[in-house]
């Protein structure tokens, strides 16, 4: 019986200890076996260093510092689409890169203009259309103006600047002069599609199963 009552003491000082370990306040447990990360030491964003009062967690770029991957765009807002006109497109023609433009434009450009480009996009039965790309007068606007509405948007349009990198957008721009192209064939490109048996209504992406709203 002693020894009996010796391990029920031992016992029902163990849970006391396990008892007074545990505390009210999560936050703040008394006992921690495997912290892991939890007293993280990383600061907050703009909380100052408690160890050195000099430094806070957003530390200011030494001058003439470029961020990594950034083109700064000299023309800040969307009426700055005159000087705009004088940038040049730095990428030439080819078949990859209207290829990245039929990529990025069936993303990002498609549920307004429409695949073909002529506004019929899948938005229009529930918003305003949009203008039409395929008209003279936005074929006769320079690449540097599309790059720049682009970038900055117009009206109802939002910018893509932070989707599309400045290469995607004139690869953008090549391929809206192919459309355009598309639209308005020249006799030489009809016989020329002739000749090599093209259909580029098979280009365009399936749209069977994309739900457009009803006109009300």
């Amino acid at each position: 019986m002693k020894s009996k009552g010796f391990w029920l003491s031992w016992l029902l000082i163990v849970i006391m200890v396990l008892i007074s370990s545990c505390s009210k306040t999560k936050s703040k447990p008394e006992l921690l076996y495997t912290p892991n990360m939890t007293n993280s030491p990383a600061l907050k964003a703009q909380e100052q260093d408690s160890k050195d009062l000099n430094y806070r967690a957003n530390r200011i770029p030494v001058p003439g510092t470029v961020p990594r991957d950034y083109e700064p765009y000299p023309y800040a807002t969307a009426d700055t689409v005159g000087p705009a006109r004088e940038l040049i497109n730095p990428l030439l023609p080819s078949l990859s890169i209207l290829q990245t433009g039929q990529k990025y434009y069936n993303t990002f450009c498609i549920v307004c203009h429409g695949p073909k480009g002529d506004g019929n996009g899948y938005i229009v039965p529930k918003f305003p259309a949009p203008p039409s790309l395929l008209t003279e007068k936005i074929a006769q606007w320079e690449d540097g103006r599309i790059y720049h509405m682009i970038t900055k948007g117009r009206g109802n349009m939002p910018s893509y600047a932070f989707q599309l990198e400045p290469s995607q957008r004139w690869a953008i721009v090549h391929y809206l002069r192919v459309l355009y192209r598309a639209a308005h064939p020249q006799p030489q490109d009809l016989e020329e599609m002739q000749r090599l048996k093209l259909d580029f209504t098979e280009d365009e992406p399936d749209t069977s199963t994309v739900s457009r709203w009803p006109k009300k």
